[in-house]
């Protein structure tokens, strides 16, 4: 288990070179000694809360994530760890493992003759229907869009609208969602 202060370093070092700075050039912004950074870089300071204020601001991040442990680079998540259900004939499998506000991302297998009613979102919600295989239909208002791979469609998700494979073999689709506030 990681200390505080080797918290710290490990944010204040990552935090500094993804911003593509130098000790002295983000030191200089957050108005401290470059030598007192290089020092909270190695572990070996034990700064004031003042001078973690400062660099929480020349950082644009808050204290919490200066001093909390440090965020792994990457996460695998494996297709079975992700939510999925079924609607009917249809397969839907969500995409984000961890919540985005605002935005849905979904994989929609369609077997062939497969219906699914979609469900109108918060109004001035968008949707994007990408195709990868097959075709699809989506019916939303007075109109019947048909995609086929590599075609997509923006469409208000706060509308009734319907999903259908007209075609002979499985369809499979992607669709984001981007909520209104």
């Amino acid at each position: 288990m990681s200390s505080v202060s080797e918290n710290l370093a490990d944010n204040t070092k990552s935090l500094r070179e993804a911003r593509g700075l130098t000790q002295a050039q983000i030191a200089k912004t957050a108005g401290i000694p470059r030598p007192t950074w290089a020092n909270i870089e190695s572990g070996s300071a034990n700064p004031t809360l003042q001078v973690l204020l400062k660099m929480a601001e020349a950082l644009q991040v808050s204290l919490e994530e200066l001093i909390a442990p440090p965020r792994a680079s990457a996460k695998l998540y494996l297709r079975d760890s992700l939510p999925s259900k079924k609607r009917g004939q249809v397969s839907i499998q969500k995409l984000l493992p961890e919540p985005l506000v605002g935005l849905d991302m979904e994989r929609l297998v369609l077997p062939p003759g497969a219906t699914m009613r979609g469900i109108p979102h918060t109004p001035g919600t968008r949707e994007f229907l990408t195709c990868e295989q097959g075709l699809i239909e989506l019916k939303e208002a007075d109109t019947c869009w048909k995609l086929g791979p590599g075609d997509v469609l923006v469409f208000r998700g706060d509308q009734k609208h319907w999903y259908h494979n007209p075609g002979g073999r499985v369809a499979i689709a992607y669709s984001v969602i981007s909520l209104a506030a």
